[in-house]
């Protein structure tokens, strides 16, 4: 293992295709699972309608903290070999960014750090501005600093989380 400190990161999971339910678990577990990796926590699920492209089913979204020693660009690899695992397929040219997907796996915070990579970015560009990502930030880490905004709850607190609403299904984690 290597031999650096675990970094918390958190990552935003999504999906609105088949059994989201199902294939949230399921990358959940597959998170655990990765090398020098443990998943720490797991928000509740939340149905929030779809952003950007509108005319589509409705997202269960969710986020998840774990404490890891990948480095960014090794974890946002790893999420994307879940994502693929999991049947999501993006075009190319990224014309289907918007669109409907069975997994979407986002890395929203990476410690403190502040990366803008072609590819990378961290933390995640309009994190602060979306309520389907800050209401389950907040629930399970309030104090996560986003870095050049401040806290999770302190983001939250400047929107209007109205079109989020909390799924009723049990914790992510029972089944996990």
């Amino acid at each position: 293992m290597n031999e650096a400190l675990p970094c918390p990161a958190f990552i935003g999971l999504g999906s609105n295709l088949g059994d989201s339910v199902a294939t949230l678990r399921a990358a959940l577990r597959a998170l655990d699972a990765l090398p020098d990796t443990r998943l720490v926590r797991a928000s509740k699920l939340y149905r929030t309608p779809a952003w950007g492209v509108t005319e589509q089913p409705d997202f269960i979204n969710a986020v998840a903290m774990l404490h890891t020693r990948r480095a960014p660009r090794r974890l946002l690899e790893d999420l994307l070999e879940i994502e693929r695992h999991a049947g999501r397929q993006r075009l190319a040219d990224g014309s289907d960014r918007w669109g409907p997907r069975t997994l979407d796996l986002d890395l929203l915070l990476y410690g403190e750090t502040r990366i803008d990579e072609p590819g990378l970015h961290v933390p995640h560009p309009r994190l602060h501005e979306r309520a389907f990502v800050l209401v389950p930030l907040a629930e399970i880490a309030p104090d996560a600093c986003i870095p050049g905004v401040g806290t999770a709850a302190q983001a939250l607190s400047r929107m209007a989380p109205a079109q989020v609403e909390g799924v009723t299904y049990a914790d992510p984690l029972d089944s996990a």
